[in-house]
């Protein structure tokens, strides 16, 4: 477990934003101006005065790069906002009195109109679609030069569910997370493991994850044709995927923006093209660092191709967004699978105090003891099948027959016992609550493959 502070994004004034909307009719402090007619068919309108307040749960989506060429004296563009069929724009630039504004659906037309302030909200956008807009300073001769394109594709649904159906399954059926063991053969020291994992930490499952915003591990789904942009690693950039990854504005953080934890940020890109395969862009430690490039920051990162096998996608003794070389997404328990009644994949979790050493599909150890019974990274672990569950009930009864089918995958260094699930108020707490009384020692381990181990 490791830390990092994550600076508040600054907060937009509503009362300073100026608006275009999809009903061909603009106001300025109550005046009405002539519209524009956008070549997609699309109308867009401008108003100074119209609010935008956006939760931390909308669900569109920003990416910013700079355009090559662009004049020193041009704007900036950036992200201020998003939301679930709008963006909000936010520029720095020379003195002006009025400003251009130009938007377009990407491959369109340009859609024109001017606002007096340094902020403008597009409306009136579809889901899942690409968007371009820049703007200009306008003068007595003119307007120009053009900032930066600011390139926006909106979310297929809000942050922190529901969660759209991203497409794709986590990976082939049977394969590393997916791997059923409830019939693999124990470890020849199962017991010894299991009582050295309760000799340093807690005795008792516990989901780390509920209705509380605060807990649990978030991801975004996003379209297959979301823009990229730049992530600058600043700790483990050795043994990191390289850039650019489709993280949007506002993409949601483990912990929240002030968090001082992990700060994981997970995002699922559907496929490009029908019948392909999801990929996934994990960070540890990540901070938005914004700009015209809509930049991000992060200890490390990885990419996971889910249509492929996990074996071999990242090098031996490499980290990942999670200290075992392993993706985080595919161990989430979702809110949305547990709903349908099956859970059919390992459930990541965390110890105290981990071996230096792991085994497959995980590709690195954080550790600096050497004890035989203590867990490596990736070891499987499951509920024994003499463990009575009758006694559980709705979701708590689904997520424990998954720990005998499927059992726990070690990921990370942590809290004993700690399970994992997606971030979504709608999960029941009091329904959760139940894993609690399910003891350490109702668990045995599964026999390993090869260790790759310094000890």
């Amino acid at each position: 477990m490791q830390t990092a502070l994550k600076a508040a994004a600054p907060p937009v004034d509503p009362a300073s934003v100026a608006t275009v909307r999809s009903n061909g009719v603009a106001r300025r402090g109550g005046a009405l101006v002539a519209a524009f007619v956008l070549a997609a068919s699309a109308s867009f309108v401008l108003a100074a005065s119209a609010s935008f307040v956006l939760a931390a749960s909308a669900s569109f989506v920003l990416a910013a790069s700079a355009s090559a060429g662009a004049r020193p004296d041009a704007a900036k563009l950036r992200v201020a906002a998003v939301g679930t069929d709008a963006i909000v724009l936010r520029w720095d630039g020379p003195e002006a009195r009025r400003w251009a504004i130009r938007h377009r659906e990407a491959g369109g037309g340009w859609a024109r109109d001017r606002t007096r302030g340094r902020r403008a909200r597009l409306g009136g956008l579809a889901r899942g679609t690409v968007h371009e807009a820049q703007v200009a300073p306008c003068r007595r001769r003119g307007c120009g030069p053009w900032s930066n394109i600011a390139r926006t594709a909106t979310l297929l649904a809000p942050f922190n569910g529901p969660h759209p159906d991203p497409g794709c399954e986590a990976f082939p059926p049977g394969d590393g997370f997916n791997r059923d063991v409830s019939a693999a053969p124990l470890a020849a020291d199962s017991e010894q493991i299991i009582d050295r994992i309760g000799a340093d930490g807690g005795d008792f499952l516990h989901p780390d994850f509920g209705s509380n915003p605060g807990y649990g591990i978030p991801f975004a789904v996003v379209p297959g044709d979301q823009p990229a942009v730049p992530v600058r690693f600043r700790a483990y950039g050795d043994e990191s995927d390289a850039g650019p990854y489709p993280v949007p504005p506002g993409a949601p953080v483990e912990g929240g923006r002030r968090s001082d934890g992990d700060r994981h940020v997970l995002i699922l890109r559907r496929p490009r093209e029908p019948g392909g395969s999801c990929h996934l862009f994990e960070l540890y430690r990540a901070r938005e660092l914004g700009g015209a490039r809509n930049a991000w920051a992060a200890d490390s990162g990885a990419v996971f191709d889910l249509g492929a096998p996990l074996a071999g996608q990242r090098p031996g003794g490499w980290t990942s967004a999670d200290a075992a070389g392993l993706p985080i997404y595919p161990g989430l328990v979702t809110y949305e699978e547990v709903r349908s009644g099956v859970v059919d994949h390992a459930i990541r979790v965390t110890f105290e105090r981990t071996r230096r050493g792991y085994v497959p599909p995980a590709t690195h150890h954080a550790s600096d003891s050497c004890h035989p019974h203590r867990p490596p990274m990736g070891l499987r672990l499951r509920l024994a099948a003499s463990y009575d569950i009758s006694g559980l009930t709705g979701d708590a009864r689904v997520i424990a027959t998954a720990l005998k089918r499927y059992g726990l995958i070690v990921a990370d260094n942590g809290s004993n016992w700690y399970i994992t699930g997606s971030t979504d108020r709608r999960w029941d707490d009091q329904d959760l609550n139940q894993l609690k009384a399910i003891p350490g020692d109702a668990f045995e381990v599964v026999a390993p493959g090869p260790e790759t181990s310094p000890c």
